[in-house]
């Protein structure tokens, strides 16, 4: 969800402490730099600002309900990538053929591992990692034809189903074309989730056989496969793990490269026995569970095909120059998208993970080289999260800076985030000023995907700056294949998500409770409609919560609803205001939009992660937060006040203190009274996917935040 407006430059400028005559002449010397560039500008090109004012989509009719397309698929949505590839096997083979012996997927060598004792006692894992060794696409599909040939061997038939629990990597990519090509429909879940999910997701899908790693095997199904009572097989990617003797009879532990052996061997006629057909189910995608249990969505050949479709149409000059850093989970929709986006676009994917991601990264030895100076991709996915950190870490570096560093930094900023505004480059300031920061991840990106939950103004306008590209932001879901919208490289505007993608149409439907309308003016307003064919199938037995979220219309088109409340600008762009179930009534009546007080107060330094709560019993609002310890830790030595980590953050002083902070952060961001927080929690443990209260994509998980957190609402509410 993203709640932000389009900022204005002014309000998101960094403030600067400088000798007031000395900035007067550097204004002087920026404002003759900025007319000669402009006159250059002026006539050799056209501005940024003029193709961002251009119309990116249109409603097809004039009826206030009517569907908004984008400008290029006003005569029909697209469905197919290329001609005659209307299944994703066929994709590959497609692909395959024309780039045949480029680079596809790369691996760094682990040359040295290490145990290092932290000063906090401690012990964590680093590596030393070498260079990337790269399958061709020819490598990658004999591994795949041969993987799924040998499943086959192990009495995998079409159409049933195989789960994947595994971590990032080339070889999560080699098993889905395995399935892809053999009509097995593959089960996604998450490395993180919990035991209880893990087993629901696979007793649901009554699957046999299992892909993971050794070590996933070791830490997360060993204790569980005695629940699991279909399985029979499960195959490692990485080597084989000691045998346990605890193990039920009848489940087989094999290696990948044991399974690819074995179809290999086979007879060379031993094709595939069912090739699929564009409806079939090619993924069954456990989502993260928000909200409970995680639900598998279904999601065809079809589906992911006209999402990728709609997906590569928005990212210009797509093709072999392009290298991809592949890091996020390939169990979410977002990753798998755009990875098999640079696949059939014959791009070079170097698979990461976020604790060897750069050279500062938690796993990578001090005075070696993280994945993205190895690399050096030129477009990445992120969540916000990672974003968010990303601006944290380098404005806590500038604030380190020697005050002339610091004002050079300052000014350079804010005469760029000017530029911006009105559609000009700055080269210079690109070449000399920011290249250090840009190098942070590799240099040559030139372009960033934002997905999985709201990007905040600050930090896209603060990526767009310092690592001198776009960053689109997208809006999509599980549920509609990741597609939905994606911005335009060249519209810089913060807080919105874009025009719909070629494959889709998007509508808004009245949502009488919340108080918007289709007819609302100046802007139409609504519950969020996607409709297309990339609107994926449903639930995986779950028929009433389909039937709830899914419907189709009098011309057989799939619909989803979202749950999400948008609203269009003139020139077709959609931005995501609320969510239904993030809106609480307070006791007097106002209503609350949880996800806006949060995104108001999120980016503040002193916060890493935050979850606004009311009910409908109470008055007002109260927060849970995790707090940034640096920052935390400089605030109690200003208030004078001490104590370790945790009686830190249980002091009701230091509650007391952030609570001004977070006052002051709320009110600038006009933030209505009802909507600050009265009260807070301070939590000294960070929220990850391992602790269950995030999910993957670091979206809340309200409902365990709530149950964890239950005895501090009761104190905060007033009840003991």
């Amino acid at each position: 969800m993203n709640n932000h407006v389009s900022s204005k430059p002014s309000t998101m400028k960094l403030k600067q402490t400088i000798n007031p005559i000395l900035l007067y002449f550097i204004h002087f010397l920026i404002s003759l730099y900025t007319v000669l560039t402009y006159i250059l500008y002026y006539f050799l090109f056209e501005t940024r600002q003029e193709k961002s004012n251009k119309i990116k989509a249109k409603p097809v009719n004039s009826k206030p309900e009517s569907a908004y397309r984008s400008i290029n698929s006003l005569d029909g949505l697209a469905s197919v990538l290329y001609p005659g590839c209307d299944t994703l096997d066929k994709v590959f083979v497609y692909a395959k053929n024309k780039f045949k012996d480029k680079k596809l997927l790369g691996t760094r060598e682990i040359l040295s591992e290490d145990d290092e004792v932290q000063p906090n006692g401690k012990i964590f894992k680093k590596v030393i990692l070498g260079n990337y060794n790269w399958l061709s696409y020819e490598d990658v599909f004999v591994r795949a034809f041969n993987f799924g040939n040998g499943l086959q061997m192990l009495g995998q038939k079409p159409k049933t189903n195989i789960a994947i629990f595994c971590e990032t990597r080339a070889e999560w990519m080699i098993a889905a074309q395995a399935c892809f090509m053999y009509n097995f429909q593959l089960v996604t879940l998450y490395a993180t989730l919990g035991g209880p999910a893990i087993v629901h997701g696979l007793n649901e899908t009554e699957v046999t056989n299992i892909i993971t790693s050794k070590e996933l095997l070791q830490t997360k199904l060993k204790d569980i496969v005695s629940l699991v009572p279909r399985l029979r097989h499960i195959i490692t990617v990485d080597g084989k793990p000691p045998t346990w003797s605890e193990f039920p009879k009848g489940v087989i532990v094999h290696t990948m490269a044991a399974v690819q052996a074995l179809g290999a061997k086979a007879s060379t006629e031993n094709k595939p026995q069912s090739k699929p057909m564009p409806l079939d189910i090619a993924v069954i995608m456990y989502t993260s569970g928000s909200t409970g249990l995680p639900k598998g969505v279904m999601i065809s050949h079809s589906n992911i095909i006209a999402g990728i479709t709609g997906m590569a149409e928005r990212i210009p000059g797509l093709g072999e120059g392009d290298v991809y850093i592949g890091y996020l989970p390939l169990a979410h929709v977002l990753e798998l998208s755009a990875e098999l986006v640079c696949l059939s676009h014959g791009c070079r994917i170097g698979y990461s993970s976020p604790q060897t991601l750069a050279d500062q990264s938690s796993k990578i030895k001090k005075g070696s080289k993280g994945d993205t100076t190895m690399l050096k991709p030129t477009l990445m996915a992120a969540v916000p999260e990672i974003m968010d950190r990303i601006y944290k870490n380098v404005m806590n570096k500038v604030n380190e800076m020697s005050s002339f560093q610091r004002n050079l930094f300052v000014l350079a900023y804010n005469y760029k985030m000017e530029q911006i505004s009105r559609g000009h480059g700055t080269p210079l300031c690109d070449r000399f000023i920011f290249r250090k920061v840009r190098g942070l991840l590799g240099g040559n990106i030139r372009l960033l995907l934002c997905g999985g939950a709201p990007l905040s103004a600050t930090t896209q306008r603060f990526m767009n700056i310092c690592f001198c590209c776009p960053v689109g932001q997208g809006y999509g879901l599980t549920e509609s294949c990741g597609a939905g919208t994606i911005t335009e490289v060249w519209d810089y505007n913060t807080g919105r998500v874009g025009a719909p993608l070629v494959c889709c149409e998007i509508k808004l439907k009245n949502w009488e409770e919340g108080g918007y309308f289709n007819t609302d003016k100046p802007h139409p307003r609504g519950e969020i409609l996607i409709g297309g064919p990339n609107v994926t199938i449903g639930y995986y037995k779950n028929e009433a919560k389909t039937k709830a979220d899914f419907f189709e219309d009098e011309n057989g088109q799939r619909w989803l609803c979202t749950g999400d409340i948008g609203e269009f600008d003139p020139d077709g762009c959609l931005k995501i205001i609320d969510r239904k179930k993030d809106l609480v009534k307070l006791q007097a009546g106002e209503y609350v939009s949880l996800g806006k007080v949060e995104a108001a107060l999120k980016n503040l330094s002193l916060v890493d992660n935050i979850c606004a709560y009311a009910n409908s019993y109470h008055s007002y609002v109260i927060g849970f937060i995790v707090p940034n310890q640096k920052e935390l830790t400089e605030l109690a030595r200003k208030k004078g006040l001490q104590g370790t980590w945790e009686e830190l953050c249980n002091s009701c002083e230091m509650e007391n203190e952030v609570l001004k902070v977070l006052s002051e952060a709320a009110i600038s961001a006009s933030l209505e009274k009802f909507e600050i927080p009265v009260k807070i929690r301070l939590s000294p443990e960070p929220w990850t996917p391992e602790t269950g209260l995030v999910t993957d994509a670091f979206k809340l998980k309200r409902k365990e935040l709530k149950t964890h957190y239950q005895a501090d609402i009761e104190r905060m509410y007033g009840r003991k």
